[in-house]
């Protein structure tokens, strides 16, 4: 399984937040230090993309700028495939306290023959959790140049292999994968399901 790259991205503004996601504190490390470990796993070209890197030093991660700014994730994504090693790239956002690796595992191996593997949620496109190949490069860039911020509307152009509801139940049935910190429920909420799952 080290044929991925694997992207974190930490170039989010957590307006709503009003904190860091990234440094929050899960058990005894942070929150970008979980992910980060638990994609250690799949890959041997893991990335943190975004801006202000030096507060992630110590990480065990190649600390890649954003070299495309104000157009959010997108252009996260572009800098994460101009820099990755390998022909695919696992994208996380820097919030996702509970990837489950058997399913990250699953979507590498649907990849080949296809530019995206995209997980739908109750038919909702998930693309922080999907993985991506190299020749997705130009649409994107062709996306960003007309002025599109947003990721989905790349899809109609590429090969994308949809990963459903009932696939992914089959690794996370509660489907914590997509589970992410918004606001500062959602935290309580992160801390209540590690002390009863211990996760």
């Amino acid at each position: 399984m080290r044929d991925i790259s694997c992207a974190i991205l930490a170039g989010g503004a957590s307006a709503r937040f009003e904190r860091d996601k990234a440094l929050l504190e899960v058990g005894k490390e942070t929150l970008i230090q979980r992910i980060a470990r638990h994609l250690a796993k799949v890959t041997d070209d893991l990335l943190i993309v975004g801006n202000d890197l030096e507060r992630f030093r110590g990480l065990d991660a190649r600390m890649i700028p954003d070299s495309v700014s104000g157009v959010g994730a997108l252009g996260g994504i572009c800098t994460a495939l101009e820099s990755a090693r390998h022909t695919y790239v696992f994208v996380a956002a820097c919030d996702l306290p509970f990837l489950d690796m058997n399913l990250v595992r699953y979507m590498v191996l649907l990849a080949p023959g296809y530019d995206v593997v995209m997980p739908y949620v109750r038919g909702e496109a998930e693309p922080l959790h999907a993985i991506y190949a190299k020749t997705c490069l130009a649409p994107m860039r062709g996306m960003i140049e007309a002025g599109e911020r947003r990721i989905v509307p790349v899809l109609p152009q590429v090969r994308v292999r949809d990963v459903r509801d009932d696939e992914i139940q089959i690794f996370d049935p509660e489907f914590r994968s997509f589970f992410n910190l918004n606001t500062p429920k959602d935290l309580e909420k992160m801390e209540t399901l590690l002390r009863e799952h211990k996760v």
